[in-house]
């Protein structure tokens, strides 16, 4: 047994998203968001190497002394299956493990906006779900993916980089790619797919200008694209989109936005008010005539107004949903402040005041 599987099955045990392995400290878990050590020693630069290269294969071995930071799919028997990245700093080696888990979540469970279900009914176009890493994005694809299986008849491929989430077919047919081993790249599996007779495809990061390009391509042909996007608010996913293509595609690039894209989901993940987990809470953008002309008129700055106003659409700033998360008792309000834009608006929900602003009373 792969020494490494030793510390894979305390953080499962103590109910942890994540193992840490780096050269000169301990083993770390992740738990509700916060890292916490294992009591363990200090681990040395080739008792950590030993640990790894159990676990990869000559491929994968070359590929990692070849200079290559590894994203990979590692499989325990006993504790399930982990999303590995492998690579090396300053100090020496270092991994990160975090766990898959074995079912994907319904929809209902997850707390994000019922909207999300209307946006991933159309046929063609694209959905983006946003936000910093390890924040769910994932968790939130797969569960879409896995609505989409149980209720549409079509042709689902999935490009991953690497395959997180296992989906058995149920309605729909899913096929499941994994970068660096089926396809080169994002850019290259989407240009095979689009060969594949697909409905749905499934993108699992817009990571460069060509996977951008692609996607657009594949969204305006009559396919429904789903993608994530390492954004903070659907104003800064359009931004960034625009500013990865080439100037000379700018214009046709808020065309695109305008007709094509459906919706943005924002998510972040915030301590609920019992402090024993963390649940999604997220901003919501739906494109309207409103926001399309917004897009087409430079005037993207103004989306987040006509967001506070199209509640009836389904759409919601992450402000408004965590101070609505906060008076239904569902997050920590004290987590809450440190992710709302207007702090002043939850001030009076917070219970560390150390996390408020100090007033200079002798001041002037």
């Amino acid at each position: 047994m792969p020494r490494i599987d030793a510390f894979l099955k305390l953080a499962r045990e103590q109910g942890c998203s994540d193992l840490h392995l780096a050269v000169g400290v301990p083993p770390m878990l992740r738990m509700n968001g916060e890292l916490m050590p294992i009591r363990f020693r200090d681990l040395g630069d080739r008792e950590l190497e030993a640990y790894v290269m159990e676990i990869l294969t000559p491929a994968q071995r070359q590929r990692f002394q070849g200079g290559e930071d590894l994203d990979f799919a590692y499989v325990d028997a006993h504790e399930g299956r982990f999303r590995a990245n492998i690579f090396r700093k300053a100090t020496g080696l270092g991994a990160t493990f975090r766990h898959i888990p074995a079912e994907i979540p319904a929809l209902e469970t997850l707390g994000l906006p019922p909207v999300l279900r209307e946006l991933v009914d159309h046929t063609q176009g694209m959905v983006l779900v946003t936000g910093s890493t390890g924040t769910g994005k994932s968790t939130t694809l797969a569960a879409l993916i896995d609505h989409i299986n149980a209720e549409r008849a079509v042709n689902i491929v999935s490009l991953e980089d690497p395959v997180e989430f296992v989906h058995r077919n149920r309605r729909a047919q899913v096929i499941q790619r994994e970068v660096g081993t089926h396809v080169p790249g994002y850019a290259a599996g989407l240009r095979a797919a689009l060969r594949q007779d697909p409905d749905v495809i499934l993108v699992g990061e817009l990571r460069d200008t060509d996977s951008v390009v692609m996607s657009m391509i594949a969204a305006e042909t009559g396919h429904l694209v789903l993608s994530t996007l390492h954004t903070t608010s659907a104003v800064k996913t359009i931004d960034r989109i625009l500013d990865a293509l080439p100037t000379e595609q700018r214009e046709q690039g808020k065309t695109f936005l305008a007709q094509n894209l459906h919706g943005v989901v924002t998510q972040t993940l915030v301590k609920t008010a019992d402090g024993r987990g963390r649940r999604a809470v997220a901003e919501c953008m739906r494109v309207n005539r409103a926001i399309a002309r917004m897009i087409m008129t430079d005037k993207v700055h103004q989306i987040p107004s006509q967001m506070q106003t199209g509640r009836d659409q389904g759409m919601q700033l992450l402000d408004q949903a965590l101070l609505e998360a906060i008076q239904r008792g569902e997050v920590d309000p004290d987590d809450a402040y440190r992710y709302a834009s207007d702090k002043q608006a939850f001030q009076r929900y917070v219970t560390d005041a150390g996390l408020l602003p100090r007033i200079d009373l002798a001041g002037g």
